[in-house]
């Protein structure tokens, strides 16, 4: 019986072997690698993962779906929101082990990579099928339309490239958008900084990215009585990686 895409859950299922193809080479699994797909779906990625790796972890929350994969043996199924699973406790997970990889539901795309930030300590890389216009968020360079939160909160964290570029006509359905596949790689001696400072200090900066940050950024120093020198004469989008971090550590509470 053919399973219907549930468009609740955000299901397009890949069927082009040959993007199949390319995205498995991207990834190179190999036996013995403790590795998690989010998201299966009807398999086409899992196959030929699970065929090179012997054992595979799927996190799958259509129960339907579950139950077909639980049918396979090689497959440990966790059926579960991939927003309540907790990684760093997952069979196998020690720090730099795990690979997750999938086709993320593009409707909680974003909320996934916070949440594997979270436990970016057990992660060893992650390759994941997204909408190309959040993988060029992600991956963008200051001074660049596509610079911004997402940028800077993923980029402090991880090195990233975008790696494969998948039209939507290598889905059933189809989406309404272009896809693309993102490798992310966690860094091997990030910044040491307390993540939701961070996160406080980059969401202030680009509330109101066409303005200056004196009217935002400066009046956040101000109130944390902060001293330290940072040029708020430029627009969010203009402020690198690094000194947004600079100013993270600079300005964390005690």
């Amino acid at each position: 019986m053919k399973h219907i895409a549930r468009k609740r859950f955000g299901q397009h299922f890949l069927t082009d072997p040959g993007i199949i193809d390319a995205i498995v080479r991207a990834i190179s699994p190999r036996a013995g690698d403790v590795m998690v797909e989010i998201g299966p779906g009807l398999a086409a990625l899992t196959q030929p993962l699970v065929e090179r790796l012997g054992r595979l972890m799927v996190i799958e929350l259509d129960r339907d779906l579950a139950a077909r994969l639980r049918e396979h043996r090689q497959l440990e199924v966790v059926e579960a929101d991939v927003l309540s699973v907790d990684f760093s406790s997952l069979p196998g997970a020690a720090p730099g082990t795990l690979r997750v990889v999938g086709n993320l539901p593009y409707n909680i795309s974003t909320p996934i990579l916070f949440h594997l930030l979270d436990h970016v300590q057990v992660i060893k890389d992650q390759h994941f099928m997204l909408q190309k216009e959040v993988i060029d968020r992600m991956v963008a360079a200051p001074a660049t339309a596509d610079y911004g939160r997402l940028s800077v909160m993923l980029q402090w964290r991880y090195a990233m490239e975008n790696v494969l570029f998948v039209p939507p006509e290598s889905f059933d359905p189809p989406p309404r958008v272009d896809s693309a596949v993102v490798r992310m790689v966690p860094l091997p001696e990030p910044p040491q900084l307390v993540p939701t400072h961070l996160a406080e200090l980059v969401q202030v900066a680009f509330s109101q990215r066409r303005k200056l940050l004196r009217h935002t950024l400066g009046r956040w120093l101000e109130q944390r009585n902060s001293t330290v020198a940072f040029d708020l004469q430029r627009r969010a989008e203009e402020v690198p990686v690094a000194e947004y971090v600079a100013l993270a550590q600079a300005t964390s509470p005690a």
